[in-house]
């Protein structure tokens, strides 16, 4: 039987969900790291824009803890960052640079780095422009675990000189994410924080359909949106909607919509986790269009578009029992494939792989002296 791991996260937030995506992945993947046994400590930098909006204050899967300054890090929590088996430092963690130097030297079991926004991170790196990470601390890490797959995990390694390259996606939680009882009452509808470089997605995608299908009715739920956006009126908004009502928002779509950044296009292989979370409920969806995406959706499990025609003729033209069908093959694939349990497990193989391969240098190492 394989040892409990012991393991410490640094992350933008685990308490709140407010404008915060790694919120969800973060909740998912360490609470299938609990069910496996393991010991999971979350550090969280106490800031007041996240404090305001908690939604998680005390997790029954990790030990969730709070520091003010970089300095109170070795100061106060110098024994769980020594003893833990790896430490993770997740991407845009406030003054991350900072922080990745104090513990690289304090971490005496895996170090490693857990990019959960990988193309914007290399395309800020690369401008000497990232707070969180600098180009010369990639190759601190043991491992560099990626929210992107595809080539720019090959390009991690030869391009910024990571030494060992993983891809983690996010997941979802098949517990929390499922079918509700609750009625339809959006054609389409979309969950994101506003991002200008999707917005024009959005219009595209979401409010040129519903002025062109005024008798349709859609939704648009997330925060930081501008004043100044002309919203159609059969067009509803959420401010803000907290995780644990995700299932059921979801179950009240015929349709949801997925957009992806512009970096995250480009770079392909980016599965967001709104697309894990709509197809575990059991909701058909239509996404943009990416390089990898058939490697997570085959064709028959997802439609896709490019234009507010396309998505007007999948509104007005499918049938209903090709969209069940649909939706029905979507949660197969995720279920059999993207659960935080399986990325739980790919997680510690990882890790496991690492050891054994440092391991191996060590012995050689020594073979040749």
């Amino acid at each position: 039987m394989t040892k409990p791991l012991d393991i410490v996260f640094l992350g933008l937030s685990l308490s709140s969900s407010w404008g915060n995506g790694h919120a969800t992945t973060f909740r998912g993947l360490l609470r299938a790291l609990n069910e496996l046994g393991d010991r999971v400590t979350f550090l969280e930098r106490d800031v007041p824009w996240y404090a305001h909006h908690r939604d998680l204050r005390d997790p029954d899967f990790c030990d969730l803890r709070y520091y003010q300054t970089v300095s109170e890090l070795p100061r106060n929590h110098r024994q769980e960052l020594q003893r833990a088996d790896a430490v993770v430092i997740g991407s845009f963690v406030p003054e991350g640079r900072a922080i990745i130097d104090d513990l690289a030297s304090l971490c005496t079991g895996q170090f490693c780095f857990y990019d959960i926004d990988t193309p914007v991170t290399l395309a800020r790196v690369a401008e000497d422009d990232c707070d969180y990470l600098a180009r010369r601390q990639i190759p601190y890490f043991d491992v560099y675990f990626s929210f992107t797959g595809g080539p720019t995990l090959q390009r991690l390694r030869s391009e910024f000189g990571a030494r060992r390259t993983e891809p983690l996606y996010c997941s979802v939680d098949p517990k929390r994410h499922h079918r509700t009882r609750d009625a339809i009452e959006w054609d389409l509808g979309y969950l994101g924080t506003y991002s200008a470089d999707r917005q024009l997605a959005l219009e595209t995608l979401l409010l040129e359909p519903a002025r062109r299908l005024p008798e349709r009715r859609f939704v648009v739920a997330g925060s930081q949106y501008p004043s100044d956006i002309a919203w159609p009126d059969n067009v509803e908004r959420i401010e803000h909607l907290p995780p644990a009502e995700h299932a059921a928002f979801y179950s009240r779509q015929r349709y949801t919509l997925n957009l992806t950044r512009a970096s995250m296009i480009a770079a392909g292989w980016s599965p967001s986790v709104r697309l894990f979370e709509a197809a575990a409920c059991g909701t058909p969806i239509i996404s943009d269009r990416w390089p990898g995406l058939d490697s997570f959706f085959p064709e028959s499990t997802i439609e896709t578009a490019a234009s507010a025609g396309d998505v007007q003729e999948i509104l007005t033209a499918k049938s209903e029992r090709a969209r069940l069908d649909m939706a029905r093959s979507a949660r197969e694939a995720v279920l059999a494939s993207h659960t935080g349990g399986a990325r739980a497990r790919e997680f510690v193989q990882a890790l496991t792989q690492s050891v054994h391969a440092r391991a191996a240098i060590d012995l050689n190492v020594e073979s040749a002296a």
